[in-house]
């Protein structure tokens, strides 16, 4: 209980500072994944309802068997969001996590292949920095985004990983921002997953859509 109430609590102070968004975009936005497995999840809340049960020594092991079977990158954000979240009951297995994801990265092949190693490395540094509280962050000082950029580079600029980049980009550099959400809405015409993820709507505004408002506030201010 204590643990979801800091969960919203820190949502919505973040809604005050990051009004297109209601809390961290990456951690109180879940995904869409279909049917595809992710780690146990109980309830249809964007948080741990306190009921999943799962022992967090398990951890590191389930996140890499799903992230090393599923090559969907949807897939691997909302695992990384709830991994992240379970992480924040186990400082050990945060940083056991973080330590695996990039030694992984670090031993992957060139190219597209070793494009999703460096995302995961990215991303989930990314969900910790937004997440975990600076003193229980094995990611501190990290550069979450420059990883997701060389899996984008490695990648050819998957669409799915241009949402993911999208929404970590949303406080800037809005250049970059825009271009990888006008990305991730192109690549959406031929991926039915991203286009799904991309028609949901925001938590806490029922009427804006999740491409509505990675475009909405920063194209009015774009020169």
């Amino acid at each position: 209980m204590k643990l979801a109430r800091f969960v919203f609590i820190s949502c919505i102070l973040f809604a005050l500072a990051t009004p297109a968004m209601a809390g961290p975009p990456l951690i109180c936005h879940p995904f869409d994944i279909g049917t595809a497995k992710s780690l146990p999840w109980t309830g249809s809340a964007w948080n741990l309802s306190g009921n999943e049960g799962y022992d967090t020594a398990n951890l590191v092991r389930d996140t890499l068997a799903i992230l090393n079977s599923d090559a969907r990158v949807i897939v691997h954000m909302e695992t990384l969001r709830r991994a992240t979240l379970y992480a924040g009951k186990d400082q050990q297995r945060a940083k056991e996590l973080l330590t695996r994801l990039h030694a992984r990265a670090d031993a992957a092949p060139a190219g597209k292949a070793g494009a999703l190693a460096w995302f995961d490395a990215g991303y989930l540094t990314a969900t910790y920095g937004q997440w975990l509280a600076k003193e229980r962050n094995p990611a501190a000082g990290l550069d979450a985004y420059g990883l997701v950029q060389r899996a984008l580079a490695l990648s050819g600029n998957d669409p799915e990983m241009e949402f993911a980049a999208a929404l970590m980009t949303l406080r800037g550099p809005q250049h970059d921002h825009l271009e990888h959400a006008r990305k991730a809405i192109a690549g959406a015409k031929t991926d039915a997953l991203l286009a799904r993820n991309l028609s949901i709507h925001f938590l806490g505004n029922a009427n804006q859509t999740v491409a509505e408002a990675l475009v909405q506030t920063r194209e009015g201010g774009e020169q």
